[in-house]
């Protein structure tokens, strides 16, 4: 065997993930938003083409908004004038810039909402494999609710700031700035008076600004907490029911979504200021253009043509900056979506693979626990100074009181957490020194929770190996103790097992369970407390299976029912994070110690179940 990777000598590991994402939640990112602006060209790669024929578009459909009012103004002057052959053509001229208008609005529309779902497309896969690989201590302080919220809502949001938002702002300025250039060029002094309204919609726009980040940011944050809400409460439904909880619960969630209410309405309030203040600005413009543009005409300076496109100039100019007004809201609330984006792509994994791991043979199933110490993040020590060494072939039973370090103790094998001190290994690997990969694909875990995915019976078995055969679920599911369950069912293994294994019982879902690890035929098998969930019957069903399943592979059973392990080599006895007995059943039931009392108080009515159901 190699060498590398080997380590007989203890580690230690200092958690680098700290907390959640409520940090955040409480703007407390370090995440601002040029960063998030500065990034987002990374995302925008593969749709260049199509933003640049969205751009043209845009372009398109600003030139001929502009070009507009000059025809209406050259139809005007020459119908006053009695012109009628360059007044059709002005007509003829007015339909085609229309038409063109139209290309320009469908190209604009069409591609550049196009290039916003690639891209969104793109960062939904890129957050889902990142969340894949996260580990378990980051789902221990998040909840799935509010990971949804920012890989749903967030990601929608920003979406529209790649697809949109700052190619149609660039747009409207431009815009601006060539209606400005038509006015003066029309008529300097009529086109200084009409902006001066400018400044003073600049001075209102730099006085909202600053309040909207704040309302909006807050915004983001409370419905993420409602999406919290929602998600926990329709996934404890049938507590909260058998409980009669659901009245309690309504106000709860009225409280997070009233927050939200409030949130939302003190972002609209903001946003509704800058309309009456466009209105005022745009109903002013207008009155200094009709008095002294009126008066121009009057006094022959002026045609009657140039002040109807004067006029409608004012109104495109205002509905730009409207536009740009609204925007810069969308921005504003886009920008704080990207922060809670890349705030999570940021957060590094506690556990990953180190550049020189290495790819672990296939393995004999040997665990040694050499002084291992772990604790969750800052917290108190579960797990203290723990030596054991497991044997290959060998059946082995960690027994304990709740909160004893049973299932802590098999996560550290499979290297979902890492050993603060000390060293986890199999067949003298170090866990650190292998990859994830190569090291859990050798392991199976039945969880004392048994989740199934939304699929059929056989999808789920086949979860962890796709390729294997009918023929081999159905030996898996035999070995298992799940096959007649199964077979009784009207459809057999293509029974759909709805969301979560809910059309199946917690000991069918177990069972299942079971069957799904067998099946990936691993060289060391954890069973987490998986008979708790199971009838006498099944359980002995079970009992039977293990015995074949046991032969040839390790297999690690956290004991419930201490009648279960009773045929273990050997039960491993933790309390309060140390090992305190170690020995066979009939080793340590032949002295009065923890195991021989916890056997008497909690085995001997499991005993008098079995004795009646037979």
């Amino acid at each position: 065997m190699a060498s590398t990777g080997r380590s007989k000598t203890g580690t230690s590991s200092k958690v680098r993930f700290q907390g959640g994402m409520d940090s955040t939640d409480a703007g407390g990112s370090k995440i601002t938003y040029f960063d998030v602006v500065k990034r987002l060209p990374a995302y925008l790669s593969k749709v260049k083409k199509w933003m640049a024929l969205g751009g043209v578009g845009v372009i398109i459909n600003s030139a001929t908004s502009v070009i507009t009012p000059l025809a209406v103004a050259l139809a005007t002057n020459n119908m006053i004038s009695g012109n009628v052959s360059m007044l059709t053509w002005a007509a003829i001229g007015y339909i085609v810039l229309t038409l063109i208008n139209w290309a320009g609005q469908y190209m604009q529309i069409s591609f550049l909402t196009y290039a916003g779902q690639r891209t969104l497309y793109k960062m939904r896969t890129q957050l889902f494999d990142h969340l894949q690989m996260m580990p378990l201590s980051f789902y221990d302080n998040n909840k799935v609710g509010k990971i949804m919220s920012r890989v749903q809502n967030d990601v929608g949001q920003l979406q529209s700031l790649v697809s949109q938002d700052i190619i149609t702002l660039m747009a409207n300025a431009l815009t601006l700035l060539t209606i400005a250039a038509i006015m003066l060029i029309m008529n300097v002094k009529l086109g200084l008076l009409t902006l001066t309204f400018v400044p003073v919609l600049f001075i209102v726009v730099l006085f909202w600004q600053r309040r909207a980040r704040e309302a909006f940011m807050n915004a983001r944050q409370t419905i993420s907490t409602v999406n919290d809400k929602i998600q926990e409460g329709v996934s404890g439904v049938r507590v909260s029911q058998s409980m009669s909880r659901e009245r309690v619960n309504l106000q709860e969630f009225e409280t997070v979504n009233r927050s939200n209410f409030q949130a939302n309405m003190r972002a609209t309030k903001l946003h509704a200021f800058m309309w009456p203040i466009m209105d005022i600005l745009t109903s002013a413009a207008y009155a200094m253009v009709l008095v002294y543009g009126g008066f121009q005409v009057l006094n022959k300076t002026m045609e009657v043509g140039t002040l109807l496109a004067f006029l409608l100039y004012v109104q495109k100019f205002v509905g730009p900056v409207t536009r740009m007004t609204q925007q810069y809201t969308d921005i504003q609330n886009t920008l704080a979506s990207g922060v809670r984006i890349f705030e999570l792509m940021d957060i590094e994994p506690q556990i990953k693979d180190s550049s020189a791991a290495i790819e672990m043979p296939v393995i004999k199933g040997e665990i040694d626990f050499q002084n291992v110490t772990f604790a969750y993040e800052n917290d108190e020590d579960v797990l203290k100074e723990i030596n054991l060494k497991i044997a290959a072939g060998e059946t082995v039973a960690i027994a304990g009181q709740t909160g004893a370090g049973k299932s802590s103790l098999t996560n550290l094998i499979t290297r979902f957490y890492d050993v603060r001190d000390g060293a986890v290994l199999i067949d003298g690997y170090n866990v650190k020194s292998v990859t994830q990969n190569s090291l859990r694909r050798q392991i199976g875990i039945v969880p004392q929770d048994p989740f199934l995915f939304s699929g059929t019976i056989e999808d789920n078995i086949k979860y962890g190996r796709p390729e294997a055969t009918h023929e081999q679920v159905v030996k898996a599911s035999r070995s298992a103790g799940a096959y007649d369950f199964i077979s009784r069912l009207e459809k057999g293994f293509q029974t759909s097992v709805g969301e979560r294994g809910s059309s199946l019982s917690a000991g069918q879902r177990q069972l299942v369970c079971m069957a799904r690890a067998i099946l990936i035929e691993p060289r060391i098998l954890i069973l987490d407390e998986a008979t708790s969930s199971i009838d006498t019957n099944t359980e002995r069903i079970m009992q039977e299976s293990l015995h074949e399943i046991s032969k040839g592979r390790t297999l690690v059973i956290i004991a419930h029912r201490l009648s279960t392990i009773t045929k273990a080599d050997r039960i491993i006895v933790l309390d309060n994070g140390r090992i305190i007995e170690i020995g066979s059943h009939s080793e340590l039931m032949a002295k009065p110690g923890k195991y021989f009392q916890m056997y008497q108080s909690l085995s001997a009515p499991v005993l008098d179940e079995t004795i009646s159901s037979n």
